[in-house]
């Protein structure tokens, strides 16, 4: 007899869940609200593209000629130096060694072209033909003009391994900030293109800002047109750029904005723009939203067609 009421009621339960899951289902999901508002166009008609903040010189990654160990560093994140300041130096004492060694060795060769030279000197103060034949002259001779050349591979040899000990201590290529330090004391410094720079260099008294372009409105973008860029999280963060130039080669898009919809084989056109810091609290490596003042596309593609 329960059985006969249990069954249809648990029926009728489950099917009461099933309709209140697809009830609660299908409600329209609230979008979160976005972290900042984003930032208005300024100008009527305008070519959007998102920017990275760069140095003025571009971001210089600065790595070392010859690979070693490090065994100073000169310099700290932040700190300000100007062209030809030492950075850090990769450990001498093996070069120092050998010099010391190429020094002894010019002595050497000097000591070898006087002996020379005086065996020379005295084989032609000699006015007896008789007393020394020509080829023992010749012979001196060529004694002589062979410690000359002796001495200068010695010296040349010095040279090399002075450059070589100046080559150790890299040096600021132009003044600038020290943007990143990826070196410590004690680590192996490696030479060529690394992923993570040993230390990262440009003059950030003034900034520039990378703005990718899509290649399908590149056509709109003016040589020195206006724009301006706000920076991303606070759109009330804003500066006017001043035109630079273009990368006229057309580059995969490597500057993701994180949107979802963005697509990530987009092609675009970097323009560059460069503003004055001065107060505003930007940094090398963050995004800007880059508005360009441009024709809009009815007006400009007019005017394509009249330039043919």
């Amino acid at each position: 007899m329960i059985r006969k009421y249990v069954l249809p009621a648990l029926a009728v339960a489950g099917l009461g869940v099933a309709i209140f899951t697809v009830v609660a289902g299908s409600k329209a999901t609230v979008p979160a609200p976005p972290v900042a508002d984003p930032a208005q166009p300024p100008y009527r008609a305008f070519v959007a593209g998102s920017g990275i903040v760069e140095a003025s010189t571009e971001n210089i990654a600065i790595g070392t000629e010859l690979p070693g160990v490090v065994s100073k560093i000169y310099v700290q994140i932040g700190s300000r130096v100007k062209a030809k300041d030492p950075l850090f130096t990769i450990d001498d004492r093996a070069r120092r060694a050998e010099l010391a060694t190429r020094r002894a060795s010019v002595q050497v060769a000097e000591a070898q072209l006087a002996d020379s030279k005086n065996q020379l000197a005295l084989a032609e103060s000699i006015t007896d033909k008789r007393a020394m034949s020509v080829e023992e002259r010749d012979k001196r001779r060529f004694a002589v003009q062979k410690a000359e050349a002796q001495l200068a591979q010695a010296h040349a040899e010095v040279t090399s391994i002075e450059t070589d000990l100046e080559r150790l201590t890299v040096r600021a290529p132009v003044d600038g900030q020290v943007l990143q330090l990826k070196v410590h004391l004690g680590e192996f410094a490696p030479t060529g293109v690394l992923a993570t720079p040993l230390i990262l260099l440009g003059n950030v008294d003034s900034l520039c800002v990378r703005v990718d372009v899509d290649e399908n409105d590149a056509w709109r973008v003016r040589n020195g047109a206006r724009a301006t860029g706000n920076l991303r999280g606070n759109k009330d963060i804003r500066a006017q750029l001043e035109f630079v130039r273009f990368e006229p080669y057309i580059v995969p898009k490597k500057s993701l904005t994180g949107d979802s919809s963005e697509r990530v084989d987009t092609r675009v056109l970097q323009v560059i723009y460069g503003f004055e810091r001065g107060e505003l609290p930007i940094y090398v490596g963050q995004q800007m939203d880059v508005f360009i003042d441009a024709p809009d596309q009815t007006l400009a593609t007019l005017v394509t067609k009249g330039a043919r």
